[in-house]
């Protein structure tokens, strides 16, 4: 459980921060595409000499970055701006600028160590949909020096009973919905000594977060935090095994994630940034958090509870937002939709990140909309690995350049760079006393498999583990899933490897089909998908099984689990 990826970056030093905002600009292209000019930097170049982040010993995010922007707007050095603007679909809003935010965060705080008693050090688990309350409880952490802890509202008891035996927490916050699976998991749970309800109605043997919020105090002084110290855990979702703990420091994330603020998303503080991440997962902490709130932009949020295409055209219509930041999947069932029916006057700028995004998707999006999707790579471990930038080139299907935070290498088994063109594993130049189970030489190894071009644009191929091995010739399932979607007939697909007596494996895909395929004849339509893969991509990569279904399994943060259709095809064998 560590962050030394992040940590490896950031050296203590002075903090410095750039503050000034600079202004959004684009022009339009000969066939009407709006091409971005960036806000923060010229090109890649320039941000990768721009890049220079300096620690200090002492940093703790709410004071040093929330409550600047608020001392900031007090002085008249820059205008009040929202911080925090949340809609629901009864045309509920809530919009709280930053003074609001720290006046209500600081209430928080107090309920956390005054009624709970909770210290520096503390663990909490904050399991919570898409309310205000999750960003208050996010920031009221920090100022109290505990370890916060999201989960997504889709665990059931066995995954929290994992989560609060793993992590020891002390206190839990969540809401009507799941305190009951929590009570039948109470029994097992000896270090669990605080339950907050957020709810109108109260029940027996938690704590109401309202009533308290309601008669908390509004002074509380923060706490003194160093940069290395922990500030928050996430529980990795994965494709394979349990759950593992991953802990962020303050640095790791209240300065690392410039890289992703400033550079990626490429944001100033007149952006309002709408990021459809479950609370659980750590891009929400990414981009619904600290992303934006490092460069005083706008966080927007839906609570939506569960993701719907036509809600986030609307609202994306509706609101003046300026950058959305979704998961491939999203894009991919917003595509589905007539896009040019829909007018999205503020949208400035689309980011994409998770797992790879499709070209063919990308395609359609701009087709649609005239804006391009950049994407972007990282890990719960990481900040962003590598990006399409402003300014730059767009290959569909690649991840675009390392990020400047990271010098980042595709290597063999032994840890030796190799050229373009070769395939191997996504590493990132660390300190080998770092990270030890990770490391080959002096290279931490993300567990992804990928190429470099001669252009220095890195392309992903699959997990490690879901690279397929048939006679000889190695397939990513990447790359079949993309020529697969490019068919009308494929709303998603997954590729695995199935067992062959005499290719040892070959590939197979599962597929949901668009639903005026639905009825079509299932072995003249393989057929059909077979042939259109053979010409999309070399043909020895086409999928000699298919099989159609109606929906893929998944993570709670979107991924698709292609472990567990591999364990089903390799179990039948």
């Amino acid at each position: 459980m560590a962050c030394a990826v992040v940590q490896i970056l950031l050296k203590s030093q002075s903090s410095t921060f750039l503050w000034s905002p600079l202004t959004a600009s684009f022009r339009f292209s000969k066939k009407g595409y709006r091409v971005l000019a960036p806000q923060n930097f010229s090109d890649y170049e320039s941000l990768k000499q721009q890049y220079k982040p300096e620690v200090p010993e002492y940093f703790n995010f709410a004071k040093d970055v929330m409550d600047k922007w608020t001392e900031m707007e007090k002085e008249g050095k820059r205008p009040a701006r929202t911080a925090l603007w949340w809609v629901n679909d009864k045309g509920n809003e809530v919009r709280w600028n930053f003074e609001e935010l720290g006046f209500y965060s600081r209430k928080v705080a107090n309920v956390l160590s005054e009624v709970c008693g909770l210290q520096k050090g503390d663990r909490i688990m904050l399991i919570l949909p898409r309310i205000p309350e999750w960003w208050l409880i996010n920031v009221a952490c920090m100022r109290t020096g505990t370890i916060l802890i999201p989960g997504t509202t889709q665990l059931t008891a066995k995954d929290m009973l994992h989560r609060l035996q793993t992590s020891k927490a002390k206190c839990l916050i969540t809401d009507d919905v799941l305190a009951p699976a929590v009570d039948s998991i109470m029994s097992e749970c000896q270090s669990l000594k605080f339950k907050l309800i957020v709810s109108e109605d109260h029940r027996e043997g938690w704590l109401n977060f309202k009533d308290l919020f309601i008669n908390a105090k509004a002074d509380h002084n923060c706490v003194t935090t160093r940069s290395q110290d922990p500030m928050t855990i996430f529980f990795t979702s994965g494709t394979t095994g349990s759950p593992k703990m991953t802990e962020h420091s303050y640095s790791s994330y209240g300065i690392g994630l410039t890289v992703n603020g400033r550079y990626w998303l490429d944001l100033a503080s007149a952006d309002i940034l709408w990021n459809t991440s479950d609370t659980g997962w750590a891009k929400s902490a990414w981009s619904s958090v600290f992303a934006p709130w490092i460069q005083g932009a706008c966080v927007f949020i839906h609570s939506m509870p569960r993701f719907d295409p036509i809600t986030v055209l609307d609202t994306l219509s509706r609101f003046p937002i300026t950058a959305f930041c979704s998961a491939p999947t999203a894009y991919r069932m917003l595509v589905q939709h007539d896009l040019t029916s829909y007018k999205f006057k503020s949208l400035q700028h689309c980011v994409s990140a998770g797992e790879p995004i499709n070209p063919e998707v990308m395609e359609q999006w701009k087709e649609q909309t005239g804006l391009d999707i950049y994407e972007g790579y990282g890990q719960t471990e990481t900040v962003l690995i590598c990006g399409t930038f402003k300014g730059m080139k767009i290959k569909p299907g690649s991840m675009g350049m390392p990020s400047p935070a990271y010098d980042v290498k595709i290597v063999d088994d032994h840890g030796n760079i190799l050229p373009p063109g070769k395939e191997g594993d996504i590493a990132i130049k660390d300190d080998p006393e770092r990270t030890e189970s990770t490391l080959r030489g002096n290279f931490y190894i993300t567990g992804d498999r990928g190429i470099v071009d001669k252009d220095g644009y890195f392309w992903f191929v699959g997990r490690t583990d879901d690279v397929i091995n048939s006679a000889g010739y190695r397939i990513g399932p990447f790359e079949v899933e993309s020529a697969l979607i490019e068919h009308p007939a494929v709303v998603e697909s997954a590729v695995v490897s199935s067992p062959d007596p005499i290719r040892g494996e070959v590939v197979k895909a599962f597929i949901v089909l668009a639903s005026d395929y639905v009825s079509h004849d299932s072995q003249k339509l393989i057929k059909e998908l077979q042939d259109h893969v053979k010409k999309v991509t070399a043909p020895y990569k086409y999928p000699r099984k298919v099989e159609f279904v109606q929906q893929l399994p998944k993570t709670v943060s979107g991924k698709i689990r292609r472990n567990e259709l591999r364990k089903e095809e390799w179990g039948k064998a």
